[in-house]
């Protein structure tokens, strides 16, 4: 079956039925794509052609919440432990005994997690935008990281948050576009988060941080990763950044980009994909 023909992947997991795009060469090395919030797999539309062009086959999930089958209720069900075990289902539902694994924003900090408690499911690493766990946290005591996250604790209301990212006036446009989105990745916004309802399930991961394990979100991790980061990221500061390399006991690269913003899969992808498949090759 060639790669235009294969279907999606669909696997069940806790009663729910979760997808990942799975497309590229049949007998090329996987590579796990995790998008982050407020993202879906679109996001990694523009890096995955490159992927498939250097040999290499994807699976870009479309992760619990966002998902339209994979949408549990409380905030207990988006603990990072739960998340892991998506991905960890994943590979298992598509026959691999590991993979390559990159991650942006929030699914980073899956990757972060999946690496760090399941090195053996993990060839390669590739953290993009969010540091380490425990670098994030160090930098929030000791750089302006804590002002950059001001939006964690406005997630944590109830109600609220789902509100004004639903809204379609000009305000949230507006602070869409402050991140560095362009008009056409705010149309998307809207049609694949907003109007698909995929909203309150991607704020539940911000919810769920109260649950998360301190001892298992911030492990060290040992597998050969590559951390890209963006100084133009209004999120993610370079506290984090410079100390992501303390927690990582392997090989390591660390790939700056400058001027750009947040979002890097979207505004770099041939420099994204560079980075990752050179991480991929060694």
């Amino acid at each position: 079956m060639s790669n235009d023909e294969r279907p999606d992947l669909w696997f069940r997991r806790d009663g729910m039925e979760l997808r990942a795009v799975d497309s590229g060469p049949d007998d090329g090395e996987a590579i796990v794509l995790l998008h982050g919030f407020p993202q879906r797999t679109s996001s990694w539309d523009l890096v995955v052609p490159l992927l498939h062009a250097a040999g290499y086959r994807t699976l870009a999930l479309d992760q619990r919440g966002y998902c339209e089958s994979a949408r549990p209720r409380g905030r207990r069900a988006y603990r990072l432990s739960e998340l892991v075990g998506d991905v960890i289902a994943l590979l298992d539902a598509a026959g691999l005994a590991d993979a390559h694994v990159v991650g942006h924003d929030w699914g980073a900090a899956v990757a972060w997690g999946v690496a760090g408690s399941h090195p053996d499911r993990v060839r390669t690493l590739t953290a993009v935008s969010v540091p380490h766990p425990a670098a994030f946290l160090q930098a929030m005591l000791t750089s302006d990281q804590l002002v950059r996250s001001w939006y964690i604790g406005l997630f944590q209301l109830p109600f609220l948050p789902e509100l004004l990212l639903t809204s379609t006036g000009p305000r949230t446009e507006k602070a869409l576009a402050g991140t560095g989105m362009t008009p056409e990745m705010i149309e998307r916004y809207r049609r694949e988060m907003v109007t698909a309802g995929a909203i309150p399930g991607g704020v539940a991961w911000y919810r769920a941080l109260p649950f998360a394990s301190p001892r298992g979100a911030t492990a060290p991790v040992r597998v050969p990763t590559t951390y890209v980061w963006s100084d133009g990221d209004p999120a993610l500061g370079r506290g984090g950044a410079e100390r992501t390399r303390h927690h990582v006991d392997a090989d390591y690269r660390f790939v700056e980009l400058n001027g750009v913003s947040h979002w890097i899969p979207d505004e770099r992808p041939v420099e994204l994909a560079d980075a990752i498949i050179a991480r991929a090759k060694g």
